[in-house]
Parts: structure tokens; sequence; C-alpha cells
């Protein structure tokens, strides 16, 4: 009912989204920017301008991963924004995080999504789960960007069903050895440490999987061919192949047979990740839609004087409005160490399907120029797909959230 009211109320007023915010605040959900999520968007815009903006077209055409630009980013504190400043991190919270991932998207969903990645999948495991001594070993390198991180579960034959993964580790005493592959793996090839959720016990059983921290150089362990993309070109997907990987015991992250029931917690703050991203990608779609729309003269005035195009902004603009409330609302969740299993599948879920609607609108509002490499709204509607499709379908988001309510 709030969210409605709010959504009505920034309709009819024609509110800012800190004004929204503000509103939301009153109502108990502190969603105005803090001084911090305020730098942040400064800081980033300023950085984003120099050194993505003139690269972007350049990157995306090679599918070149910068490995410099997130060394770059690491020096802002972008890398570890979660991690506790005794590890090198930032500190904050999922207010920032988000923050800064929608402002980094904004400009390329192909960075933010390498970002998201690295804090939210890899870090923020070893984060969670890792013992002292592990989080000692990794996080200072991943939180200032001196390494770059990977995560593995899907496998070739299992996406969405990775209780059927076939990659194996065997108990040698005091060792395990791997033998399998995962795919589409961000990072997979740059990453100079990966955390990777293999078989331990039988096929199927929640409890039989394990998750491993392994260090790029450990013998039988590579990196497979490189994904040719649609979208988020510049940030590299990789296959990881283990042929007899030799993994010492200390690697095992957590308890043996753990390593399922982590992922899933995992990935309730990696949907989070995912709806930021999406954010970002929306918001330039609508930014660069507004502008275009401004400068763009057909009959003689500036086709924002058109309704077919005035209403086209005025329901991004909301759903765009939605799909932050959602988001915000699980990370609001998140920070108080609360349940947001259903919040982050229900912002995911939204935040990327409106993100693609939106890019497709732009699109449309664009034309034939919308069309072409020489205007950024192609590339949003490139990046957009795959924020359905990552760390979960939007039809798996739909069961999660269907489950959820049966609770």
């Amino acid at each position: 009912m709030l969210v409605c009211q709010l959504l009505l109320f920034s309709y009819f007023s024609k509110m800012t989204e800190e004004t929204i915010f503000h509103q939301a605040a009153q109502a108990g959900m502190n969603f105005d920017y803090n001084e911090n999520q305020r730098m942040i968007v400064d800081m980033i815009n300023d950085f984003a301008r120099r050194e993505i903006e003139p690269y972007r077209r350049e990157w995306d055409d090679q599918q070149h991963f910068p490995v410099e630009l997130f060394r770059k980013m690491g020096e802002l504190g972008l890398m570890g924004v979660l991690v506790p400043h005794e590890y090198g991190g930032s500190g904050f919270g999922y207010f920032e995080y988000v923050t800064a991932l929608m402002e980094l998207s904004k400009f390329d969903g192909a960075i933010g999504l390498s970002m998201a990645a690295h804090n939210s999948l890899c870090t923020n495991h070893i984060l969670m789960f890792g013992s002292e001594e592990q989080k000692r070993r990794y996080l200072p390198k991943l939180a200032t960007g001196e390494w770059i991180g990977a995560w593995g579960l899907t496998e070739p034959n299992t996406g969405s069903d990775a209780g059927n993964m076939r990659t194996v580790a065997k108990d040698m005493g005091d060792h395990y050895l791997i033998n399998g592959a995962k795919n589409f793996i961000t990072h997979g090839k740059s990453g100079q440490v990966a955390v990777v959720i293999v078989r331990t016990g039988e096929v199927g059983d929640s409890r039989g999987m394990t998750a491993f921290v392994i260090e790029k150089g450990t013998p039988g362990f590579s990196a497979g061919r490189k994904e040719d993309k649609l979208g988020m070109r510049a940030s590299e997907t990789t296959e990881l192949i283990f042929e007899d990987c030799k993994v010492p015991k200390e690697n095992v992250l957590g308890e043996l047979g753990e390593g399922f029931i982590q992922a899933m917690k995992i990935l309730d703050g990696g949907r989070i990740s995912i709806a930021a991203l999406s954010l970002g990608i929306a918001k330039g779609a609508l930014e660069a839609s507004v502008a275009y729309s401004k400068e763009r003269q057909q009959f003689n005035q500036p086709i924002s004087s058109f309704q077919g195009i005035a209403f086209k902004l005025a329901d991004m603009a909301t759903k765009l409005e939605a799909a932050t409330l959602l988001t915000f609302q699980a990370a609001a969740l998140k920070n108080e160490n609360k349940p947001v299993t259903k919040e982050s599948a229900m912002a995911k879920y939204f935040a990327s399907e409106v993100a693609v609607e939106l890019s497709t609108e732009a699109v449309q509002i664009f034309g034939g120029y919308g069309y072409t490499k020489d205007y950024p709204v192609e590339k949003h509607y490139r990046d957009s797909k795959l924020c359905t499709i990552g760390e979960g379908t939007s039809e798996i988001q739909k069961l999660v959230i269907f489950r959820q309510l049966l609770k």
C-alpha cells in the first residue's frame, strides 16, 4: 500500500527521486541519500566521465576487459564496498553499495556487472563464510582491487538446476582432487582467485556440495574459452576447467557440505546487486531519452512536445521509481540482517524487466539513431537483457517469490 501511495504521489506531483526517498523516510523507510551516498554519486560521475566514457565503445567492440580500470576502482574503494575496514575495505552498507553500482552502471552496464560479481559473489562469499585466516589472506587484496575475484556455480548442463552439478571433489586424505567444468564465469580468465561450489556428496543432495577458494596458478585449474556475447561485452565471461586439480583441505570455505546453502544466501545479496545494475542501465536509458527528446526536432518542435513521446517518458520514469523503491527496500532489510529472500527476488525480477523495457523504449524514442552505435541507448538495450538471466532468470525469481509466499 505504501509503495502504491508513493508512486501515485510521484506521478501527479512530478517529484524527484530524492523527494520520494524523503517521503518514504517519513513513513518509516529511510531512503534519503546520506552523506556517503552523495559523495559516491559525485565521485563516480567524475571518475566515469574520465575513465569510462572515452573508451566505452572501444571496449564493447573489442570485448576487452579493462583490468587496469578495476585497479583504479579499487583505489576509490569500489572493489570492497561491503568489506570492513579491518580487511582493507570501505566498510559501507547496502545503501552505499546499491548507489555506487547504480551510478556506475548508468555509464556502462558491463563495468557495473564486473563490479557486482567481484563484490557480491566472490568477495562477499569469503567475507560471510571464510575463516579468519582466509579473510585476512584474501580480502585485503580483493577489496583494494589488487586481485579480481570470480565465483563459480553454473555448469554447462546445470544452470538453474544447480543441484545436479557434475563437477566433483574427491577426498584424497590431506587434499581434494577436483574434476569438471564451470561456465558463464565472470572473470574466469583474469581473476586471481575463484570461489567455486562443487559436489562432495550425492547428486541432488542440497548438503552434498562444498565451497572452495582456489587461486590462479593452482595445477589443474585453468580458464576455458571466452564467450562472445550480445551485451556486457567489456565484462569477461569464460569457462573454468578442473583437471585433477589438487586443492588443500584448508581451502574449504565454511563447513563441508554447506556449499549450496551458502550459495543461496550469497545469491540473496547478489540479486540486490543485479537489481542495482538494472537500475543503472534503466537510469542511463531514461536520462539519454529525456535529453534527446529535448534536442531532436521534428515538425519544427522538439519531440518531447508530442504526447506519444511524453507518455513514454512518464511511464519510464514511474517504473524506474518503483524499481528503485523495491531495491532500496531489499537493501534496507539486508543492512538490518533481516530475511531478504523474497524482497531481493522481487527487486531483481522487477528491476531487470524494467531495464529491458526502458532500454527498448529508449531505442524507440531515438528512432533510427537508436539502432546505431553512435548513441548509448543501443548498448543499454543489449546490456539490459543479461539482467533478466544472470543470478537466476526472471522465471526462477517468480518461483522464489511464490515459495516464500507459501511460507
